[in-house]
C-alpha cells in the first residue's frame, strides 16, 4: 500500500454516518476509493464483490446529485490496475447523475 493509499484510508466509508463512533474503514475490508463528483473522496465498501461486479461499478444512492434522491455513477476505468487484498483495491471515477 502506497503513501496515498494510507491517506485515503482515513477517510470516511459511504453510507456510514459522518457522526458515528467509527465511520472510517476497517482493516480487513476491501474498498474501492471514489474520484470526482458529489461523494469524492469517500471510501466504498466493496468486500466480497466479484471481478465482474467491480468491473460494473456502482450507482449510489445520495441527495447531492443533480436530481435529490438520484444516484450518482462511479465506474472503474478499464485496464487500471487493482491491488487484491484488503484496503483500496481500485478507484471508482464519476461518470454522472441518474434520478
Amino acid at each position: 500500500m502506497n503513501a496515498d493509499d494510507e491517506q485515503l484510508l482515513r477517510g470516511r466509508v459511504y453510507g456510514h454516518d459522518h457522526d458515528a463512533p467509527n465511520p472510517g474503514p476497517l482493516p480487513h475490508q476491501t474498498y474501492a476509493a471514489l474520484i470526482g463528483g458529489p461523494l469524492d473522496g469517500l471510501l466504498l465498501d466493496i468486500t466480497g464483490w466479484r471481478p465482474e461486479e467491480v468491473d460494473d461499478g456502482a450507482a449510489l444512492s445520495t441527495e447531492l446529485t443533480r436530481w435529490p434522491g438520484g444516484r450518482a455513477l462511479y465506474d472503474p476505468n478499464p485496464g487500471e490496475p487493482r491491488t487484491p487484498g484488503p484496503g483500496v483495491m481500485c478507484r471508482f471515477y464519476y461518470s454522472g447523475d441518474t434520478p
